[in-house]
């Protein structure tokens, strides 16, 4: 089972963290200093050497954790668990399980994948669910903190990073397992600059690794079958369709 980088119990100390925080910028300062109240009398009561500042708010956290009824560490890792099963299903973020997506891409693989593609924000949770480290490239700044924001709405912010420029202007740090774009990501670059920005992204590919550009229309300018093929002369090549009206091409990496 693919394990996210950050190991559960650090996941559930942020959690704790992030609830008790958000909860003292919900209520007044009034609030909280009942709270401070509360925990110098109970320490109070306790062997205690010092009364430090460290101690007192540490007693504070207790205090909120059990006002707000914050879980244990071991029933929200049994709920964590359930939500990482469900986030490894496609479905779960409306992609189709005969998707070229899901065939060529191996989820369950340790490695990167660079996404530039309309349903970028669902593809990325699928493979962030099942352990890839994921980078979104995105041309307009909303569109990446979209990615972001869902990344760290169901905890896999660890497995998302972001990048906000065109293609061609994008160099990855990392080798990469997959590449998966759309010819919407090509629409504004030259002949010359979509060149460049293939040949970049082949560079960083691992020996068979796959790169896939998705909905191939019948006469989109922007990005042809014919120059695809041009490209990636030496991969292995193909177009697949999920029955939909789009069409993907799909091409490997080294592979005979």
């Amino acid at each position: 089972m693919p394990q996210p980088t950050r190991s559960l119990r650090h996941e559930y100390e942020l959690y704790v963290e992030r609830e008790i925080e958000a909860y003292k910028e919900s209520v007044p300062r009034s609030v909280l200093l009942g709270i401070g109240d509360e925990a110098v009398r109970s320490l109070g009561e306790q062997a205690q050497l010092a009364l430090t500042e460290m101690i007192l708010w540490e007693e504070v956290d207790r205090i909120i954790s059990r006002r707000i009824q914050l879980p244990n560490y071991a029933a929200w890792r049994r709920r964590r668990l359930r939500r990482l099963a469900a986030y490894r299903r496609p479905e779960h973020w409306g992609l189709s399980p005969n998707d070229p997506l899901m065939r060529e891409v191996n989820a369950s693989a340790d490695g990167h994948v660079l996404l530039s593609a309309p349903r970028t924000e669902g593809s990325a949770l699928y493979f962030a669910a099942h352990g890839c480290s994921v980078i979104a490239v995105e041309a307009e700044e909303d569109a990446a903190e979209r990615v972001i924001a869902a990344a760290g709405a169901v905890g896999l912010s660890s497995k998302v990073t972001s990048r906000v420029t065109l293609l061609d202007e994008f160099a990855p740090e990392t080798p990469l397992m997959a590449v998966v774009c759309s010819t919407a990501a090509f629409a504004h670059l030259t002949p010359e600059a979509r060149a460049h920005a293939i040949a970049v992204l082949q560079s960083a590919t691992l020996d068979g690794g796959v790169h896939l550009v998705e909905t191939l229309v019948a006469g989109d300018q922007a990005l042809t079958l014919d120059e695809l093929k041009e490209r990636y002369r030496g991969w292995r090549v193909s177009v697949q369709t999920d029955g939909s009206n789009g069409r993907t091409f799909v091409a490997r990496k080294g592979a005979a």
